[in-house]
Order: structure tokens, then sequence, then C-alpha cells
């Protein structure tokens, strides 16, 4: 039994005010992820990514075509209470610290007591938010939010968590920290699908992806098989280089960009 399963899942839309018309934004997509995998969902803005996610987690409902998460449908109350989500632009009450988010979405997760505390600490400390932790929502960054928002997905230990761009809006020590986080998850066997249009993510973490394009599954598999790169060229950023080297460089170079005096980009 796979731990994420779609078979046929499509989603149309109606688009237009006068003679609405129905725009396909997923279809007929049919994969298999599983259980302890990390499994990167990629494409470009527009691919039908979020879409996805928002079927899986029933924020809407499907045209035709369903969906499974640990056996059950999607949307099964108790396959609920065993999976984390992270929306891509997630929001919350900003009068509210991250300590209180936190503890909030702990007691839904039916922790009590002092384990709220407890665990809310712990999760914090795992995504990096230190003092912080205390200040309003309303005075955090989008990365810091975006921590926020991974804490918040894996408060109750999920055994599978939904990560939509994950990576957006974070500094590079937040990457890093992100990416980290993700291969711990893994490490204690839980199943991660997390979507993004950044081929070096999923470079970095995935065992299998698959590859949408507008709203069609185009490849899927491990990403060393999927990839053909055909070389197009080089692009150099080089300093100090002699003016006469850079003339002789502008009749063989495609372009020779002038970034600063002295430094120069040359494709």
């Amino acid at each position: 039994m796979a731990a994420i399963e779609t078979e046929g899942l499509t989603k149309d839309f109606l688009v237009g005010f006068w003679r609405p018309r129905p725009y396909r934004a997923l279809d007929a997509l049919s994969l298999s992820v599983g259980h302890g995998e990390v499994f990167g969902f990629l494409g470009p803005n527009g691919a039908g990514k979020s879409t996805t996610l928002k079927l899986l987690m029933q924020l809407i409902y499907p045209t035709s075509g369903e969906a499974r998460i640990l056996g059950k449908p999607a949307g099964d109350v108790g396959v609920r209470r065993r999976i984390g989500f992270l929306a891509e632009n997630p929001y919350y009450y900003d009068y509210l610290t991250a300590e209180e988010v936190l503890a909030y979405f702990a007691s839904l997760y039916g922790l009590t007591g002092a384990d709220v505390k407890t665990r809310v600490s712990a999760v914090l400390d795992e995504v990096g938010i230190g003092k912080e932790r205390r200040m309003r929502l309303r005075q955090f960054s989008k990365g810091m939010l975006q921590r926020v928002g991974l804490a918040q997905a894996i408060m109750h230990e999920p055994d599978v968590v939904f990560l939509d761009e994950p990576m957006s809006g974070l500094d590079p020590i937040g990457r890093r920290q992100t990416r980290d986080l993700i291969l711990r998850l893994k490490q204690r066997g839980c199943t991660v699908f997390f979507s993004s249009h950044i081929l070096s993510d999923a470079e970095a973490l995935c065992s299998r992806v698959a590859i949408l394009a507008q709203g069609r599954l185009v490849a899927t598999g491990a990403l060393s098989d999927i990839v053909q790169l055909e070389l197009k060229g080089w692009e150099i950023v080089a300093a100090h280089v002699p003016d006469e080297l850079i003339a002789r460089l502008r009749g063989r170079a495609a372009t020779v960009t002038t970034l600063a005096e002295g430094r120069y980009m040359i494709q």
C-alpha cells in the first residue's frame, strides 16, 4: 500500500464572467508515493502543483478522479490526524506570538498541560526560531512566517507531511535548515511530499520526483533518469580580466556583460 495515491485526478475551474468556461488546472494525474519517501513535485509556476495539494487536503474537490492517503480516501478523519500540511502562503492571527500560535495547534492535536510547552519549544528549536518566538507574528518577515508554518506542520509528529513551496521566502540558512528538517523526517520514517519549481531542492532531497507542466504529468521517476541536460553553453563571471582579452572575447562569446569595473559576465 502506497502512502499517497492519485488516479485520474482532475480539476476544472470556471473562468470568465458573462459566459464562464472550464479551465483545466489539473488533467488526469495518476501517481504513487511510497512510505518513508521524500517525493518532489516539480513544475513551473501555474503548472498545477498547489491545485494538487489543495485536492489532497480537500480544500477543494476534484472534477473527477480520486486520491488516497495511507490507504484511505483523502479527507478521512482518521487520516487527517496523521498528516501535516504547510500551505504556500501560510497566514495566522498576527496579534499572537509564535509560541501562542503553536500552542493553539498543539491543543488541536490533542496535547495538554506540560506536553504543549515541551513540544512547542522543541519544534521552534527545530525550525530555527529562537528569541523571536515571543514576538507578535505581525513583526515577522515572510521567511520567519514560513518557519512557523513548518513548525505547525510537524507539531504532532505526522506520518505524512505535505509542503507547498517550503523554501519560499527563506534565506540561505533557512533553506539549509529546512532541507535538514526534511531529511530528519525521512530518517524517522515520515513520508514527505513537497512541491517546488527549484530543481536544486529536489536534487538535494528527493528519491523520486514528478514533473508537472500545464496541469499534466510529463515525467516521474528518479531525477537522474528523467532529466537529460543538453549543454547549451557556459556562463562565467570573471574579474581583473585585461582589456585586450575582453576585446578578443567579445568576438567569440555570445555575450560579454560588464557587471562592475573590471568584472564581467561571459556567456
